[in-house]
């Protein structure tokens, strides 16, 4: 339906993201009927349409929700102060990570057992992502193997997240597999070695995995199956309880870092720091990037939220290896304010599950233009016309005098 394409101007680049806009206004009554258009119109929505355990897991967070409701506090603390009289005709929301060029400045989230969301499964973000130009990073738990998204995305770009096993040889295996599938980085998870006590969960009785959902890069991987006494098709429980128990590794320590980053060749990131000190260990153990994420909300309750976190880490790093955000990402104004502070790019992660739920991979594209269009026009309106000029000079602390 629309032309994302930038077109060449000269040297600069302009968009069609305003068509979307534009339609909106032309037929909105006629999208509205086939899609919904704010966030918590797409949560609604899922809810009606999943069950009470699926919902629950994605929806839920750690304990009473302290932690997912600071990811959302986090950027009402700022403000933007738009510069005016300045020509944002010819725009580029695109940046560049690790050499790869992206033409948005956020990434598709690792979030696992998307089977529980959709028939597709992981497949249909995965071609969203490849279709509209947005990395997206696989989850390490997902209902798809990895080597299944590689063929679907072909070259576009994309990274794979990684729970560190307790087995060495299990975690070699894993890094292997996802460089000859074309994976362009790899995320080490650090923040989730045990299930955060998650009540809507607990309610419910549900946890997916024991359903072999989530499971397929565990049940496609060599070394794991031979750590098995039976195959999975025999004994699906045995089987899930062995993953978790690699999953759960309690004693990951920055030597198995270290580990990991010996081992592989590519990008690595790491995933789940909030606290300066610990952005400076994984600098010293080898980490390319950091993303500073609470894994949403879902395992700390009461824990820092990740704006709030931001600026101590970017202060610290100090442009050492670029810094990413997730948590609470819902507008083009969050994105636009986590860069103005000094991320690189956001990860987006609920929204776009929910498209899924509603709609497959339809309702992960809409849920990517919106927001495309929505970061384009606020960057604009905010009179910047390229994303890599947005710095700490475009907001304002709310605590800080004027």
């Amino acid at each position: 339906m629309f032309n994302l394409d930038p077109i060449k101007k000269g040297d600069q680049l302009v968009s069609h993201f305003e068509d979307i806009q534009m339609d909106y206004y032309q037929r909105g009554d006629e999208r509205h009927k086939q899609f919904p258009l704010s966030f918590l119109e797409w949560e609604g929505k899922a809810r009606e349409v999943l069950a009470a355990g699926p919902f629950g897991y994605v929806y839920g967070g750690a304990g009473h929700g302290e932690t997912m409701e600071a990811n959302l506090r986090g950027f009402c603390q700022y403000r933007i102060r738009p510069r005016v009289c300045c020509d944002v005709t010819m725009r580029d929301i695109g940046i560049k990570l690790f050499g790869h060029e992206s033409k948005v400045p956020f990434l598709l989230a690792p979030i696992g057992v998307n089977s529980i969301f959709h028939v597709d499964a992981e497949l249909a973000p995965a071609k969203a992502a490849k279709k509209l130009g947005v990395p997206y990073v696989l989850s390490h738990v997902a209902s798809t193997a990895m080597e299944k998204i590689s063929e679907i995305m072909g070259d576009a770009l994309r990274w794979f997240q990684l729970y560190p096993p307790k087995n060495e040889e299990l975690t070699q295996s894993f890094l292997q597999r996802a460089e000859k599938s074309g994976f362009a980085a790899i995320v080490v998870t650090v923040d989730s070695t045990l299930l955060g006590w998650r009540e809507a969960d607990l309610r419910n009785a549900y946890l997916p995995f024991m359903e072999g959902h989530g499971m397929a890069n565990y049940f496609t991987d060599p070394v794991f199956l031979s750590l098995l006494e039976h195959p999975p098709d025999n004994e699906l429980k045995a089987a899930v309880l062995k993953a978790l128990d690699e999953g759960n590794n309690m004693c990951f320590t920055w030597k198995q870092f270290e580990f990991i980053r010996r081992n592989t060749k590519l990008p690595l990131l790491i995933k789940g720091v909030t606290h300066p000190h610990d952005a400076l260990l994984a600098i010293e153990y080898g980490a390319d990037g950091i993303v500073v994420s609470n894994h949403g909300g879902r395992q700390l309750d009461g824990a820092i939220g990740t704006m709030e976190a931001l600026p101590s880490i970017v202060n610290a790093v100090n442009d050492k290896v670029p810094i990413l955000l997730d948590g609470g990402i819902r507008h083009g104004a969050d994105i636009i304010k986590a860069i103005a502070l000094g991320a690189k790019a956001v990860q987006i992660g609920r929204p776009y599950i929910y498209g899924l739920s509603v709609a497959g991979q339809a309702g992960v594209e809409q849920v990517i233009l919106n927001l495309m269009a929505e970061t384009e026009l606020q960057l604009a309106i905010s009179g910047k016309a390229q994303i890599s000029e947005v710095d700490g000079s475009l907001i304002w602390n709310i605590h800080d005098p004027l």
